[in-house]
């Protein structure tokens, strides 16, 4: 609900015409049917996206926002607004918690025009719906000149975040299968690819993708297909923002070309493109013409090709948009080429990107120059910065009154679109002394992008990748004014706990029962495997038996770890003490060396191999200096995340067949 009251002319001529503009949200929990399949959703005011902001530049905002969660506390950030710091929205850090059953109201004034958005900070809500635009119109602009239509970008997944996280942090391959991006022998062939196959493989490189999650789909407007109305010939703005999760988008319409008039809400000079790749958290504003006659299709696809949202602009014939190809995921060369989008081919404008005036900064003011490294272990899911998380290095000490330019070097195969919290920054392009400003950057992958900004706002700012899961995985920091607080360290709230993530992988089968249980936290693992037969072993038969190691592992890299527990024969009725490592050799390759207490060595390798996207084998060899040789092989067949249909043969327990399990 929305109200407007004039405020007093004492304010003078500029904010004399200026207005009070109140919204009254109520966040609840509900559901939404997308396609056939529901999901649990976080809404505001029961709208997916949440409404649209407007208002003019000068107006005074008040927004009272009900917390109806039964559990959880909320938030609100205004993404791309410049604000109090006390308005900003992050919990704890900037703007109070607001917890379930409560209400907070943010007071702020429009100084600046453009396209913006809004959306949770709190936990992973932004995924479950909790984002909607905002637009700011010039003061003087009663009615806007052109049609335009706000044009929300965003991804649905009928799985909660948290799971999505877990899943994330445990390497699970269920959405690469679920994508049709899982790599295999048999594709990699029918593709012509199997030289880069084995490649990838020697250089110890797993699967790869473009994007992690498997979305159920992508929507515009809260639709997977919207309508939007557009008469012939008409000249229409769309007002593009990218408010999903994890998705980047290629967009494109029917027509040979779109006009950029704006990026992040700033104006630039005319400059007319084919399509856009918009990062997470980046918005558009662009021009089309429609066609003399018929409709025309405006099509915002998935970075990797695996579904698209789309809006019909008028009626009749459909012009359409052109298919976005999917990534190629065996040539590294290709991935790249993909991510990267260099050019307008490839879909990113940066480097012709121009303000419309000089944006360089007054010469009194001192400049530092910062270098940040992005970094990252995908198979862990832990993403950092300089190799520290948030919760291990949690600011950037800055003085106000200096130019900070950061050199932001992508050391990862992912994108990251970093925002600033607080600030406009001007990316450095080509365009020299008119490079743009902007609030959040795409850094591609192996790539770097130059910024600078004025630190000329007091207080506490949260600086991160604005991927959700890269920024709860700990790519974040916190632009700290170092006369903000006495001791100028930053109060993260629930974001300085490193967060524990518990996981199970094994297999039942009709000879034994075999896995792990993992409690991970950070770049530490605790471990307990186990290896059970159902009939008791030979007495005879030193060695054999129930095998059960309890250990806890540090991992360095994605290739190295350092492990050391005990193990523990039930049958012997004994615990001895191991230390070891683990390595992983070309090809793919796992080894774990270690050595008892008692002197006793082992050493073990395991290789397992994708023959189709569905079946796979794997096989173990393992040296004990004091139990001798065993091995095992076997197959696996893969139903979905979570269950698997497993056959093999163990030396010690002969042949069994089974269902392999992962939670």
């Amino acid at each position: 609900m929305k109200y407007i009251i004039f405020l007093a002319p004492f304010f003078g001529s500029t904010i004399a015409t200026a207005e009070l503009v109140k919204y009254d949200f109520s966040v609840s929990e509900s559901t939404r049917t997308i396609d056939g399949k529901t999901a649990k959703t976080l809404l505001i005011n029961d709208s997916l996206p949440a409404p649209t902001l407007h208002f003019r530049v000068g107006d005074q905002a008040e927004i009272q926002l009900h917390n109806r969660l039964s559990r959880q506390s909320t938030s609100l950030h205004w993404h791309g607004v410049l604000l109090p710091n006390a308005q900003d929205g992050v919990p704890s850090l900037t703007t109070q918690v607001i917890p379930a059953g409560a209400t907070h109201t943010y007071r702020f004034s429009l100084r600046h025009a453009g396209t913006y958005w809004y959306h949770s900070h709190t936990g992973l809500q932004e995924q479950q719906g909790l984002y909607g635009a905002i637009v700011v119109h010039p003061r003087e602009e009663k009615k806007p000149p052109l049609r335009e239509h706000v044009v929300m970008l965003s991804d649905f997944t009928r799985e909660n975040p948290a799971r999505v996280m877990r899943n994330l942090m445990r390497g699970s391959d269920g959405y690469l299968l679920s994508k049709g991006s899982m790599p295999s022998l048999w594709d990699a062939w029918q593709k012509g690819s199997l030289a880069d196959y084995w490649q990838n493989q020697k250089a110890r490189i797993p699967a790869m993708d473009v994007a992690d999650v498997a979305y159920d789909a992508f929507l515009l407007n809260g639709k997977t297909q919207s309508n939007l109305a557009a008469r012939a010939g008409e000249l229409v703005k769309l007002r593009i923002i990218n408010g999903s999760a994890s998705t980047y988008f290629m967009v494109q319409s029917g027509l040979p070309q779109m006009k950029i008039i704006a990026n992040d809400g700033m104006p630039v000079q005319e400059l007319s493109v084919k399509k856009i790749l918009i990062g997470i958290g980046e918005t558009y504003d662009v021009l089309l013409r429609m066609p003399q006659t018929g409709a025309l299709e405006f099509r915002a696809s998935a970075q990797d090709g695996s579904g698209f949202a789309s809006a019909i602009l008028g009626e009749g014939k459909i012009l359409s948009a052109p298919k976005h190809p999917r990534a190629d995921i065996y040539r590294m060369d290709g991935m790249l080429e993909q991510a990267l989008n260099l050019s307008d081919d490839h879909g990113s404008p940066y480097e012709k990107l121009r303000a419309r005036h000089d944006t360089r900064y007054d010469a009194k003011y001192s400049r530092r120059d910062l270098t940040l490294h992005l970094t990252g272990n995908m198979e862990r899911y832990r993403w950092s910065i300089d190799d520290k998380t948030l919760w291990q290095d949690a600011k950037i000490p800055v003085r106000k009154g200096e130019v900070l330019r950061m050199t932001l070097v992508n050391d990862t195969m992912m994108h990251h679109p970093i925002h600033l919290h607080g600030h406009f920054f001007r990316m450095i392009n080509e365009g020299g002394n008119r490079s743009p400003l902007k609030h959040t950057v795409d850094i591609p992958p192996m790539g770097r992008r130059t910024i600078e900004f004025l630190t000329d706002v007091s207080g506490d700012w949260f600086f991160h990748c604005h991927l959700l899961y890269h920024m709860d995985a700990g790519m974040a920091r916190v632009i700290a004014y170092e006369e903000h607080r006495p001791e100028n360290e930053p109060d993260l709230g629930a974001m300085s706990r490193t967060p524990w993530y518990a996981m199970i992988d094994g297999m039942v089968q009709t000879n034994m029962t075999m896995g792990m249980l993992t409690l991970m936290r950070g770049d530490d693992d605790f471990v307990y495997e186990w290896e059970h037969p159902w009939e008791e072993p030979d007495e005879h038969e030193h060695g054999h038996g129930e095998k059960n190691d309890f250990y806890w592992r540090h991992v360095f890299d994605a290739n190295l770890a350092s492990l050391a527990g005990a193990r523990v024969s039930f049958h012997e009725q004994e615990a001895v003490a191991f230390a070891g490592v683990e390595y992983r050799l070309p090809y793919l390759i796992d080894t774990q060396w270690s050595i008892d207490a008692h002197g006793n060595g082992r050493v073990v390798l395991g290789k397992y191999q994708q023959l189709t996207d569905r079946l796979g084998v794997h096989a173990d060899l393992e040296y004990d200096t004091e139990e001798g040789w065993q091995y095992q092989a076997g197959l696996r067949w893969i139903l979905n995340s979570t269950f698997d249909l497993t056959a093999g043969y163990h030396s010690d327990h002969s042949w069994g067949a089974g269902i392999g399990f992962h939670f």
